[in-house]
């Protein structure tokens, strides 16, 4: 199946990277989900500047959406560098073997040209250069970004929020 990834993380307590997966025929509908969420002024969501019942909406509507989320944890690497490479292994790999097109990740200046670095041999090792591209934007471009940053601050937040996530839950790796 042909999907796009989106990917953010949490660095509390260690680096914990979320994936939504979105099918192309979904794009459009999640994308003004998420818009709709906006409230006056906000030009994006940010899970943790939101009021918990803000949390709890934002939440629901995250798994109203035809979406996946696959949760990578690599909270027991103690280098950052390492454990984010390890992560953005494993999501290349899988998006491979899922046949995926497009990989957005949210973008950290300081940690671009890692990525790319990573994500480059990264392609290369699951033999999809020419079939899934990647790319870094900010999240205020992007609102399908908004989907992993809602699910990585529910996944670090307790059972009742993890809970919540339960309806579009899909794998959990601990690297």
């Amino acid at each position: 199946m042909s999907v796009h990834a989106f990917v953010d993380e949490t660095k509390d307590n260690g680096l914990l990277v979320v994936a939504a997966l979105v099918a192309p025929r979904d794009l459009r509908s999640a994308r003004a989900t998420m818009r709709g969420l906006l409230l006056p002024g906000q030009a994006r969501l940010h899970f943790t500047k939101e009021r918990p019942s803000r949390r709890a909406q934002i939440t629901a509507a995250v798994c109203a959406t035809n979406v996946r989320i696959d949760v990578y944890d690599a909270r027991g690497v103690r280098d950052p560098k390492r454990a984010r490479a390890l992560c953005l292994e494993r999501i290349v790999a899988d998006l491979a073997a899922n046949g995926a097109t497009r990989l957005v990740i949210e973008q950290d200046d300081s940690l671009v040209k890692h990525d790319q670095r990573v994500l480059h041999a990264a392609v290369r090792a699951a033999d999809v250069i020419d079939a899934l591209t990647y790319e870094h934007l900010p999240a205020r471009s992007e609102p399908l970004l908004w989907l992993p940053d809602a699910a990585a601050w529910c996944w670090t937040h307790g059972s009742a929020w993890r809970q919540r996530l339960s309806p579009v839950l899909g794998d959990v790796h601990i690297l």
